[in-house]
């Protein structure tokens, strides 16, 4: 829907008048046209070939929750991209990463922050966590039809619940399905593998930086095992994208942080490459 202020300097009246707080009731009462879930695709010749958003992996501690996500985009058995970004904050206190389509999963990042500053600014107050976690719910829901044709988006949710003053993460299906982990989860083509790295090495009374160290070992355990994750590459100083949620609000470790974490877990390797891990620390 186009704002034509060039003839009477004045918006349309669907932009005055008083209604949903939700940015998505608006766009489907006015133009439904542009969100991606109402968009005809033409009739299937074969699988889409496009790229394809891999590893993405959370976990709490104390303090807040970490969210991290390899670089690698496939398509098919080519790497599409290796230094794609797949961790974006939603707002202040919370962060979305995507897996699976990679242009329908920004496109439907970006109408999720869209989505939660309109509740905001309407309503004057943020959601709690758990209404953003919902409002994500349904705009996957939406996306069934291209989920169904095989591009199919599914983020993993994580923030700070300043309510309840914890960290928390979502994971989804393709339907919209949503559930809460406890601890850690993972999600994409790798997440069997970071999943299991988790599950040996998390403990409750982690820190921040050991909680860093966590995430980044999945995905090289992933990286190790599916050939979609893109592991650390030094030679190219390309490392996961690695974000923290606190009371403080959202962070991204900068590439050098990054690259600090990275390099330690790979000079433990390189002592080790089969044995025993070392502890996170």
């Amino acid at each position: 829907m186009e704002a034509n202020t060039r003839s009477t300097g004045r918006l349309p009246a669907a932009f005055l008048t008083p209604g949903s707080s939700s940015f998505m009731d608006f766009l489907s009462a006015h133009s439904p046209e542009i969100l991606p879930g109402n968009r005809s695709l033409p009739p299937m010749q074969g699988a889409i070939e496009a790229p394809h958003g891999t590893t993405i992996v959370a976990a709490s501690f104390s303090g807040g929750v970490v969210l991290a996500g390899d670089r690698r985009a496939t398509m098919g058995n080519m790497i599409a991209q290796r230094d794609i970004e797949k961790v974006f904050p939603a707002d202040e206190y919370s962060a979305v990463g995507i897996a699976g389509t990679a242009g329908l999963a920004v496109e439907m990042v970006k109408l999720f922050q869209l989505e939660l500053e309109h509740f905001e600014k309407v309503e004057g107050a943020t959601l709690s966590l758990e209404g953003k976690a919902n409002r994500l719910s349904t705009m996957i829901r939406s996306n069934l039809a291209m989920a169904m044709q095989g591009l199919a988006v599914v983020p993993l949710f994580a923030g700070y619940d300043v309510d309840r003053e914890k960290g928390r993460i979502f994971s989804y299906d393709v339907t919209g399905g949503r559930s809460e982990e406890h601890g850690y989860a993972a999600t994409g083509s790798g997440s069997v593998f970071a999943r299991g790295s988790m599950k040996k090495l998390f403990r409750d009374d982690l820190t921040e930086e050991q909680t860093l160290t966590l995430v980044v070992q999945a995905l090289y355990d992933a990286a190790d095992d599916d050939s979609a994750t893109g592991g650390p590459d030094v030679a190219r100083r390309i490392y996961p994208i690695v974000t923290v949620i606190t009371d403080e609000g959202f962070r991204k470790l900068n590439d050098t942080e990054s690259a600090e974490i990275a390099r330690a877990i790979l000079e433990r390797r390189l002592e080790q490459p089969d044995g025993p891990r070392a502890a996170l620390l």
